[in-house]
Formats: structure tokens, C-alpha cells, sequence
């Protein structure tokens, strides 16, 4: 354990996609290199030829770091405070648990979450059992522009938000986990408490296709607050979100790269011929949300609070894809949330990192 000013240690557990100092997605370790409040102290991986890699890469940065073979050996030796786990998703809950037993104070993990919601279980009750911080890494619950639409629709931008419509959504659970994140702020951060939804029809897909591992698929999901998502892959060629509320709708394409507000003319009962652009702040440097993530993080580690997309909030967006797969299973039918099949398995594609 840190002295109260040294910086928090840090365990990566999969480093098959930090072996670049370049900043993007999922590369966490160039997030942790420029948060002071952390510092890289042991890497895990099955790859010998990555672990040299993820070596060579941030020598100048870290100096020597232990790498190792041994998940369990790299917890008992490093002991560090937080452990960031993005291994494929399959090893996620036994890795995680393993992290809380050895010490650990804060979790930083990769997406989705797990491949089953028993998985999704273990991993909230071991960080529940010593109240640790868990960071869900999904992106626009830190994104500067997505806060911003988020802020300007709970000030009342658009009145009462009635309806959030996820669009492009490529799969329900590895991908959608994303944007259900986003969605659910968008819509005031409630719970979802039921949902409906099939699955699209991949028959005509070989049998080895990735989208048979974690297909598409359209759902209607009701949230605590009274407001519904509805969940389609079509509408967009990337990430996009229709916002409905009383008193007027914003669109927002392109993974938020234009926002366009319809006011409503009262007058009748219409929207306007004409929208309004949203000017958002663009990203002040690159990965920034990813950095945004990590500086949350430490802070909850050092303060006992909580992150933006703590076990709360990964329970919810974790239950949605979970909930339009059960409901496809049997007929189209609404489910109840929290879902009862808590067996139910989705692993999605390879990402890396498998058991040798």
C-alpha cells in the first residue's frame, strides 16, 4: 500500500493492446502514464513475445517492470492497489475476484463486462464485500461531450426526456454495453426494469461468423424513470442516439460529431422546419476519456467514493443485452430486470489473450 502522497500501483492483467504509446481505445497503460496518481508496477500476459513488447514500450516511462505468466504469482509479489483487468472477457470474474482477495483497491476493466450475468454476479459481490471502486471502461460515461448532452438534457434542453432510440447498435452485448452506458445518462441515469426484443436472424451466416457470437438484434427497454430505450442495428453508420422529450428532440449522429436540437413550436404542436447545431467541446487530447477514467478511478481509491460507471451503473448497462437475448429465447416476450437466467452466456468474439 502507497504512502499517502506516492503514487497508486498498478497491476495490468492483458497487455495485448498497450504495446504502443500511441493513445486510443483500450490502451489504458498510455492513460495511466500521464496520471501522476499512478504508476505501472507489474504486467500480466500468456504472450512472451507481448510481454516484451508491452517491456520496449514503456521502459522510459516505468524502468523495469516485473512482467509475468502467473496472474496469481504477479498479485502476491506487486501487490498493488489497483488491478486493471483486459483480458478477454471469459477470464474476467476469476481475475477480478482474485485481485479484491490479493489487496486490491480499485478495479479498472475493459469491456463487456462478462459472458454471463452469474459472472456479472461474482465480480459486483467481490467488489461490493470490501466496498472497492470498479471502473467499467466504457468511454462516453467519461467522454467531455457526452457530459455536456448530458448536463444540457437534465437542465431541460428538450423538456422531459420521453424516449431514447440507440441506433447502429452492431451487437447487444459487446457492443452494446457502450451505448447503453451513454443512452442511460442520456435518459437521466435510471434502472431498467423490463425489456423486449428479438434477435435478428443470422441463418444465413457461416457457422464460424463473429456475429453469430454476439449478434445484432432490436429491443424496447423500460427504465425506472418511465422513459424507454429502443435498441436497433440499423439507422446509422456508426454510433448515433435520437432523444425524444416534451418539448422538443435532439439528434445526435456521427458518436456525437454533430448534434442537431428540434425546438417545438407551440403554436402546432410541431417541431420546427429548421434544427439548431449543438456545439460540443471537441476532445482536448487524445484518449482523453480513457485518462478521464483512470483520474476517477484513483480519486474514488483515495477518497472512498465511487466511479461514473461503478457496479450500479455496470449492473444496468450489463442486464440490457442480457434481457433482449432472454427475451428472444423465448418468443419476443417482455422480461423482467434483473434477469432470472442468470446462466445465460454470450462470449462474443476472441479479443486476445486466451488460455494458453
Amino acid at each position: 500500500m502507497p504512502t499517502q502522497n506516492a503514487p497508486l500501483r498498478v497491476a495490468i492483467s492483458g497487455c495485448h493492446r498497450m504495446t504502443t504509446p500511441v493513445p486510443g481505445s483500450h490502451n489504458w497503460a498510455s492513460a495511466f502514464a500521464v496520471v501522476p496518481d499512478t504508476t505501472v508496477v507489474a504486467v500480466f500476459d500468456h504472450g512472451a513475445d507481448t510481454r516484451e513488447q508491452f517491456l520496449a514500450c514503456w521502459q522510459e516511462t516505468w524502468g523495469e517492470v516485473p512482467a509475468y505468466d502467473d496472474y496469481g504469482r504477479m498479485l502476491a509479489e506487486a501487490r498493488p492497489d489497483i488491478v486493471c483487468v483486459t483480458t478477454r472477457t471469459t477470464m474476467h470474474a476469476e481475475q477480478i475476484e482474485a485481485a479484491v482477495d490479493a489487496g486490491a483497491r480499485g478495479i479498472l476493466t475493459d469491456r463487456p463486462l462478462a459472458p454471463s450475468l452469474a459472472e456479472a454476479d461474482r465480480i459486483f459481490q467481490a467488489c461490493r464485500r470490501t466496498d472497492v471502486p470498479m471502473a467499467l471502461g466504457l468511454m462516453r460515461r467519461w467522454d467531455e461531450r457526452y457530459r455536456k448532452l448530458q448536463q444540457l438534457l437534465g437542465d431541460g434542453l428538450i423538456g422531459d426526456v420521453t424516449c431514447v432510440a440507440v441506433l447502429g447498435n452492431t451487437s447487444l452485448v459487446y457492443n452494446g454495453c457502450q451505448l447503453y452506458a451513454a443512452a442511460l445518462s442520456l435518459a437521466g441515469d435510471p434502472e431498467p426494469v423490463w425489456a423486449m426484443g428479438l434477435l435478428d436472424d443470422l441463418s444465413d451466416e457461416p457457422p464460424d461468423s463473429r456475429r453469430r457470437q454476439d449478434p445484432s438484434g432490436r429491443g424496447w427497454v423500460g427504465l425506472s424513470n418511465g422513459v424507454h430505450l429502443s435498441v436497433s442495428p440499423e439507422g446509422a453508420k456508426g454510433p448515433a442516439f435520437t432523444v425524444l422529450g416534451s418539448e422538443g428532440r435532439l439528434d445526435i449522429l456521427n458518436d456525437a460529431g454533430q448534434v442537431y436540437h428540434w425546438e417545438l413550436d407551440a403554436r402546432f404542436g410541431t417541431l420546427g422546419s429548421q434544427p439548431r447545431i449543438i456545439d460540443l467541446p471537441s476532445e482536448s487530447e487524445p484518449f482523453a476519456a480513457g485518462k478521464a477514467a483512470v483520474r476517477d478511478l484513483a480519486h474514488a481509491v483515495r477518497t472512498g467514493g465511487k466511479t461514473a460507471l461503478d457496479t450500479p451503473e455496470a449492473a444496468h448497462v450489463t442486464e440490457i443485452g442480457f434481457a433482449i437475448h432472454a427475451s428472444s429465447g423465448a418468443g419476443g416476450v417482455r422480461v423482467e430486470i434483473p434477469v432470472v437466467d442468470r446462466a445465460l452466456r454470450v462470449e462474443g468474439p476472441p479479443d486476445g489473450n486466451e488460455l494458453p
